[in-house]
Order: structure tokens, then C-alpha cells, then sequence
């Protein structure tokens, strides 16, 4: 009789105390993991247990994989048959929170490792299995992700999650509530858990349905206690030991900085363009996709080691194969020898892809200068122009464009890959053909004077154009660039350098939608006009609009078969 009372008395003192837990679980993750939490985190993971829908938007840099992990391992562990699901916007993110972040505290901390019977990570199992009865799931956020069951379904970056895949496949996957066995008495049928959701993203861009989502979920938290919303910007960070002031201030003074991805990305703010821009954000941002490749120039080390070797070089080279019939190009919006905030060389590389009788525009890469001499300059973009393998360059030639006009008509020596290049000159203009003073010079650079209304408004009305019919496409956002990278060329295993070489395209590109939904306009005289606002620039977007606007140029030299009939072609440069 003695054993049976001190069996009850400790099922008794189990009961209190998973009680306890269950209403502290930031006091369970101190006592029982022996896991330290911050302040901020102590309140993340109270809020996470205690409603059943939960937002939280957060600054780069607060560990949002590692408070998922936490709290996914704890409701596993305090409440037995638990099954939660990870989803996240990209097809590894989820994964890698089990893999990297529940690996590590299992091995961390001896209680953990004893509630987990076993960690899966194969490829078409990615698990933490309990002795409890209980799942951890990570999800590919999918069509194919179909047909798994949760209580609790976890988003992470869900900005990144399409809304039909969020609302067809993975709201679905929430269909029972947890039944433990007290549920079949009578008596305890009111104690039912509604089953929950949690998303957890960087704030975006407010013509994303995540905006909406947002605003849905504030509208409710002030009349429904089952919502909780929350944003921390990079100030608690700093407050917290994450983030240093003095990096803070160094980013703000970088040359690319670019402030509205802080706003978004460190600030937790949306944004959204202005009733006067001239761009809209939805035809920018819906024509980034995951399916352009990225184009990267040999390095001056990697062109010196296959100089020798032209089957390396051209092997290098391949990776992006031209295809029947396409034309390369390279646009570029020339700055001034200083460094200003707005004195950026832009080079925007095109891949012109014929259907039927027009060109859909591929931009793969873009690149920048600041402050450099144009002899600099007209070397960087020869070297692009080779490495590239481009046919034309487009270029204004007014103004700041002269200078580097002048240079590229020169031969050129580039001392670090120890090679000459030719002279070019312009295509379309006889006075600025007989600029350049080496009479060999090729005929490759269409010269651009945008000095009146007129034009400046047909290259501005076109571009619009084609962003609207979904003739310009773009890299993907860098988070969806960064799991292209991952899958193709490793880059987990790359140092510091090399990582930041592979996401610039991706940067580059944010940086010239930001850009480009900056700008807004005024109609003078029947024409529309373009301009800065503020501090804000526009040499990306002005890149962009050359390019293009050539692209519109060569188009009149294709048939309905979508080939180039060279005779039109010649006009059309001439």
C-alpha cells in the first residue's frame, strides 16, 4: 500500500508540475533543457503557447530559427502526441531547423536527448520523432507537400510562402485537435486544445498578401484573445547584445546602402510605393523569379588560371549557353568621377530572348561602380563585355558619358588579366563614330542622347510597358537566390567573400525595384517626366530603361518568326 501512495504522490507531483510548465514554458526551457533565454525570447515563447494564432515579425539577426526550435521541442515534450509541422517559404529553411538547430541542442542538453527517440534527416524525411508520441515535421511549402496532418503548423519567413499553397495545402494539414485519453471522460470534454498557427517573417512589401495577413491579425488582436501580433526591430537587438551600434552605423554608411530593405528587413516596417509613383511595385516584384540563372564574371584570378586553357575558359563560360537566336547587351548609366551618394556606374547586363516578334528581357546581373576614373570604368566593362560574351553596349553618351565613350574608343590595356582590348565605337552616330580616333574601332556601342522631353518620355512610357505585359524578368528575391545557390553551387561550404560575390546579382536587383518604385513623376506639356525624391536615386533604374528601350530598337529588326533579318538589323543600329 505504502508503494501505490508514493506511486500517486509522485503522479501527483508529475501533474503539478507539467502544469506549471505547460503555463511557464520559458520556465520549463531554464529547468529542464538548461537553456538561458533573453528577455525577449521569454516573451515570444510565453505568447507562442499561450494563443493559437501567432505573429511575429523580426529583425535579422533575433534568431528566429533558434526560438521555432524551442518551442517546437517543448510543446512536444509537455504535451504528448504532439504533431507540428515547419513550412517555410524556400525548399531547405525547415530543414535546416532540424538538422542544425535541434541537433545541436539535443547533443546540448541530456534531457532533450532522452525525449527524442530519433532525428530524420533524409531527404524525404526530415523528423524528430519523441518516445512520447510526438513529431516535429519539416515541410516543403508546396503542392507536393500534401497529405501530412499537425496541430500546430509553424511558418517561417512566410512571406516567402505562395497564398494558395498557404491556404490550400498547408491550412489543411491542421484538421484534428490533440486528443490525450483524459478527453474521453465526460467530465473534461470543455478542456479541448484548438489546434494552432504560428508565422514568423522579415516585414515586406505592402502589395504582398502577407500585408494583408498582417492587418487581418492586428484587426482581430484588439477584439479576439486568441490573436497575438508583434514586430521587434533592430533596436532590441542592440539592446539585447545581438547587433553592435557600431555595425548598425556602418551598414547606414555603406555606398550601397539601400534604406528601404531596412526599413523592411532591421525596422519590421512595410512599405509601400507612393500614390505618385510611376512604377508599381506589383510589376516589378511579380516578374522576379527563381527561374533566370544568375550570370557571374570570371574573376581576374579564375580568367588568368583559364587563359591558357580555352576549354576551360569556355566550359566557365557555358554555364549559361546563348540560345537561338538571343542577343546580349549591356547598358550602362554613367557617374561622375566623385563619390556622392548618387554618383553610381551602373551595369546592367541583358539577355534578349526572341518570342514571336519581340524580345523577353532577362536581366541576370547587374553590377556597380562608385567614384572610379573612367579609364577604370571602361576597362571593367570591357572585361563584362567579354565575359558576358555581349554583342552590343548601350550607353548615353552626354554629359558624364563622354568621358567613358572616349575610353572605350581606345585600345585598352587591362594589366590584371594582362590583355588588350579593342577599340569601339558608336553604331548609330556618324559625328560620334568619328570621335574616336583609332579608325579600327568596332562598331558596337549604341550612343544614347536622351536630351528632350520627347525621348526621355517614350524610353520612361516603354519601360512601363513592358514591365506591365511581363516582358522584363528578373532574379529572384535573396532569400529564394540563396537556395538556388545552396542546390547549385554550394554555398554553405563557400567562405565570407565568396557568399557575397554570388548573392550581389540578387542584391543589385532588390536594390533597383527599390529604386525604381521611388521615383515619381510629372506631366509638363503633355510629356511625362521622372525624377528623384529626396536622397533617393535613379542610375539603376535608368540602366534598366536604356537597355530596354534598345531592346524596343531591335525588336522592329525581327520577323513573325521571331529571327533577326539582318538587313532590318542594320537600319534599325544605323
Amino acid at each position: 500500500m505504502k508503494k501505490n501512495y508514493d506511486n500517486e504522490n509522485f503522479m501527483d507531483k508529475v501533474n503539478m508540475w507539467t502544469g506549471f510548465y505547460r503555463a511557464n514554458p520559458h520556465r520549463f526551457v531554464k529547468d529542464y533543457l538548461g537553456i538561458k533565454l533573453k528577455l525577449f525570447q521569454i516573451f515570444l515563447i510565453y505568447a507562442m503557447n499561450k494563443y493559437y494564432y501567432f505573429m511575429y515579425f523580426a529583425a535579422r539577426g533575433q534568431g528566429k530559427s533558434f526560438i521555432i526550435s524551442i518551442y517546437a521541442v517543448c510543446r512536444c515534450i509537455l504535451y504528448p502526441g504532439t504533431a507540428i509541422v515547419i513550412a517555410s517559404g524556400t525548399v531547405d529553411q525547415a530543414g535546416r531547423i532540424i538538422e542544425q538547430y535541434i541537433t545541436k541542442m539535443r547533443n546540448q542538453s541530456p534531457n532533450l536527448a532522452r525525449e527524442i527517440k530519433k532525428i530524420n534527416t533524409n531527404k524525404d524525411d526530415t523528423s524528430v520523432e519523441f518516445h512520447n508520441g510526438s513529431i516535429i515535421r519539416a515541410v516543403v511549402s508546396g503542392d507536393s507537400g500534401r497529405g501530412w496532418r499537425c496541430n500546430i503548423l509553424i511558418c517561417e519567413e512566410f512571406r516567402l510562402i505562395k497564398k494558395h499553397v498557404l491556404d490550400k495545402v498547408l491550412r489543411r494539414f491542421i484538421s484534428t485537435e490533440r486528443k490525450p485519453k483524459y478527453m474521453d471522460n465526460p467530465l473534461y470534454s470543455h478542456l479541448e486544445e484548438p489546434n494552432k498557427e504560428i508565422y514568423i517573417s522579415s516585414a515586406y512589401y505592402k502589395n504582398h498578401w502577407c500585408y494583408s495577413k498582417f492587418m487581418s491579425f492586428i484587426k482581430k488582436m484588439s477584439t479576439d484573445r486568441d490573436y497575438f501580433v508583434c514586430g521587434l526591430p533592430y533596436e532590441l537587438s542592440i539592446a539585447e547584445g545581438l547587433l553592435s551600434q557600431k555595425a548598425v552605423d556602418n551598414e547606414k554608411t555603406e555606398e550601397d546602402f539601400n534604406e528601404i530593405d531596412w526599413l523592411m528587413e532591421m525596422g519590421c516596417v512595410f512599405w509601400g510605393e507612393s500614390e505618385k509613383a510611376f512604377y508599381k511595385l506589383d510589376h516589378l516584384t511579380l516578374n522576379r523569379t527563381n527561374t533566370i540563372k544568375p550570370f557571374y564574371p570570371l574573376s581576374n584570378l579564375e580568367y588568368i588560371s583559364n587563359k591558357s586553357n580555352k576549354k576551360s575558359r569556355d566550359e566557365y563560360k557555358s554555364r549559361i549557353k546563348k540560345m537561338n537566336g538571343e542577343i546580349r547587351i549591356i547598358s550602362v548609366d554613367v557617374a561622375m568621377m566623385g563619390g556622392n551618394n548618387n554618383d553610381n556606374t551602373i551595369f546592367t547586363c541583358f539577355r534578349l530572348i526572341p518570342k514571336e516578334n519581340r524580345f523577353i528581357r532577362f536581366v541576370p546581373y547587374i553590377d556597380s561602380l562608385n567614384g572610379q576614373h573612367s579609364e577604370t570604368q571602361a576597362i571593367h566593362l570591357k572585361r563584362l563585355y567579354d565575359d558576358f560574351e555581349a554583342d552590343y553596349v548601350i550607353m548615353d553618351t552626354q554629359g558624364n558619358g563622354l568621358s567613358l565613350y572616349d575610353d572605350c574608343a581606345k585600345v585598352l590595356y587591362d594589366s590584371d588579366r594582362d590583355t588588350e582590348y579593342p577599340a569601339w565605337c558608336a553604331s548609330n552616330n556618324e559625328e560620334m563614330k568619328n570621335r574616336a580616333l583609332d579608325k579600327n574601332a568596332l562598331p558596337l556601342i549604341y550612343s544614347m542622347k536622351a536630351s528632350n522631353q520627347k525621348m526621355n518620355h517614350e524610353i520612361a512610357m516603354k519601360l512601363r510597358d513592358n514591365l506591365e505585359k511581363g516582358n522584363i524578368k528578373f532574379l529572384a528575391n535573396e532569400i529564394e537566390g540563396k537556395e538556388y545557390l545552396i542546390d547549385k553551387m554550394k554555398f554553405d561550404t563557400l567562405d565570407l567573400e565568396e557568399r557575397s560575390k554570388l548573392l550581389r546579382p540578387y542584391i543589385q536587383t532588390t536594390a533597383l525595384v527599390n529604386e525604381s518604385v521611388n521615383l515619381e513623376y510629372e506631366i509638363k506639356n503633355g510629356f511625362v517626366k521622372i525624377y528623384e525624391v529626396g536622397t533617393n536615386r535613379k542610375d539603376r533604374w535608368s540602366s534598366l530603361a536604356y537597355g530596354s528601350y534598345y531592346a524596343d530598337l531591335l525588336e522592329q529588326g525581327l520577323n513573325t518568326n521571331g529571327e533577326l533579318d539582318e538587313e532590318d538589323l542594320y537600319v534599325v543600329l544605323m
